[in-house]
């Protein structure tokens, strides 16, 4: 699963790598975006804003306001794999959406760990390779809908969304965030409608907590004997 999802987002590297350069970025800072930035989301919006004629401290914003999510993956990675050290530091730069699903798609702790440090390696390595031939190709690559890339990365996700959609609110909740995001994608700029569906999903989950019978977590005197 983690090199299944590496290839499949590191090939839409191809796509950005060409859209960055036509955006007025130079081959080499092309490749130190992604490098250094390294979560293809805030990439495309920071590329979005400067290919608009925005500033930089507006491209800046924007990439950094869709960042948020990776912080919220790594506190609950930090908490599932407990990485020490230098691994620490290389964990947080590799928790990215595709690293972070893998790892909870796993039902053991050595699996978890595995399907992270896979996807996440694998995906910073090929999605950097891929990054750099994008733009060093350029213009000679069209339009990449053409090769399908920019389904790569969806298709992927369904793929590790289909195995936890195994109860009703699951579900529920998947569709939910699907028509959020349907319907905000011709009303908002790109990559606010993701975090608009993370709110509903996490308003779902607070409402169901405050929601919940604290007596029926409660132990029974059976299950305490």
């Amino acid at each position: 699963m983690g090199l299944s999802i590496s290839v499949a987002t590191g090939l839409y590297g191809l796509s950005f790598g060409a859209l960055a350069v036509a955006a007025g970025l130079s081959v080499a800072q092309t490749a130190v975006l992604s490098l250094l930035m390294f979560t293809g989301g805030s990439q495309f919006a920071f590329i979005g804003v400067i290919a608009g004629g925005g500033a930089a401290s507006a491209a800046v914003g924007a990439a950094t306001l869709l960042g948020v999510r990776n912080a919220v993956y790594g506190m609950q990675m930090n908490r599932l794999l407990l990485p020490t050290g230098w691994r620490q530091w290389l964990a947080a730069h590799v928790t990215i959406d595709e690293s972070a699903a893998t790892a909870v798609g796993q039902s053991s702790p050595d699996e978890q760990r595995r399907g992270f440090w896979t996807a996440g390696v694998g995906v910073f390595v090929l999605w950097n390779l891929f990054t750099l031939l994008g733009a060093w190709l350029g213009d000679a690559l069209g339009d990449p809908r053409r090769w399908g890339l920019d389904g790569a990365a969806v298709a992927a996700f369904l793929g590790l969304l289909w195995p936890r959609l195994r109860q009703r609110e699951s579900v529920a909740l998947a569709v939910l965030c699907g028509v959020v995001v349907a319907m905000a994608v011709p009303q908002v700029p790109p990559g606010l409608p993701i975090l608009l569906a993370a709110v509903v999903g996490a308003a779902w989950g607070w409402w169901g907590w405050w929601g919940r019978d604290p007596a029926a977590d409660a132990p029974t005197l059976e299950s305490t004997r």
